[in-house]
C-alpha cells in the first residue's frame, strides 16, 4: 500500500467527496480516507442538493468543475427554484436526487479519478514537524496522519472534512447523547461537561 501522498482528506462526506475529487484532477497524489467507503457521499435523511443559499454555493461548485452539481445531474428526480414568487436576488436553486443511487455515482466518478487512493480506517493523529532551516514552534508543517490500526500515512497537507460527526452530541428533550449519523459513534468521545 502506498503511504506517501500529497494531500490526504479526511472525512467522506460531501466536502471530503468534493476535496479529494479537485485535488486529484489537479494533480496531487491524494489519499481519501473514511470509516466506510460504501457510506461514500451518503446522504442521511434530506436528499436535497442545493436550497436556499446552498444552491449558489452548488452553482459555484458546479462552475469550477467540481463533482456534487455531475453527480445530481445524473441521479436526479426533480429541479425546482424555490422562492419564484419573490424576487430574483432570494431565488433558490433545488434538486432532489435519489438518496442510493448519488451515492453510488460518487463513488463511481471518484473511482475513475487519477492520482486518488480511498482508504478505510479513521485518523487518530494528525503530526507536524518544524520547518527547516527555521525550526520554530510557530513554523510547524503538516507531515503526516496515524490511523487507529497504527499505520502512518505521510503528506505536504491534510483537508479534514468530519462534518457534524467530529464530537457528535445530539440533544433528545433533556437527555444528551454522544453519536453520528444513526447507528454511527461520533467521531471522537465528547469532552465531560463542564460543570455550571
Amino acid at each position: 500500500m502506498t503511504r506517501d501522498f500529497d494531500i490526504i482528506v479526511i472525512g467522506g462526506g460531501h466536502a471530503g467527496a468534493e476535496a479529494a475529487f479537485a485535488a486529484s484532477h489537479l494533480g496531487a497524489k491524494t489519499a481519501l480516507v473514511t470509516l466506510d467507503p460504501n457510506r461514500i457521499a451518503q446522504m442521511s435523511c434530506n436528499p436535497a442538493i442545493g436550497g436556499l443559499a446552498k444552491g449558489q454555493i452548488v452553482r459555484e461548485i458546479d462552475a469550477l468543475g467540481g463533482l456534487m452539481a455531475i453527480a445530481t445531474d445524473n441521479t436526479a428526480i426533480q429541479f425546482r427554484m424555490l422562492n419564484r414568487s419573490k424576487g430574483p436576488a432570494v431565488w433558490g436553486p433545488r434538486a432532489q436526487a435519489d438518496k442510493y443511487k448519488y451515492a453510488i455515482e460518487v463513488q463511481r466518478i471518484l473511482s475513475t479519478c487519477p492520482n486518488l487512493t480511498i482508504l478505510q480506517g479513521e485518523a487518530v493523529e494528525i503530526h507536524a514537524t518544524p520547518e527547516t532551516p527555521n525550526p520554530k514552534p510557530e513554523t510547524r508543517r503538516i507531515s503526516a496522519i496515524t490511523l487507529a490500526d497504527g499505520t502512518r500515512l505521510s503528506c505536504r497537507a491534510v483537508i479534514v472534512t468530519t462534518g457534524t460527526f467530529l464530537r457528535g452530541l445530539m440533544h433528545t428533550g433533556e437527555q444528551k447523547t454522544e453519536g453520528g449519523r444513526f447507528a454511527d459513534p461520533p467521531l471522537a468521545p465528547s469532552p465531560p461537561p463542564s460543570p455550571i
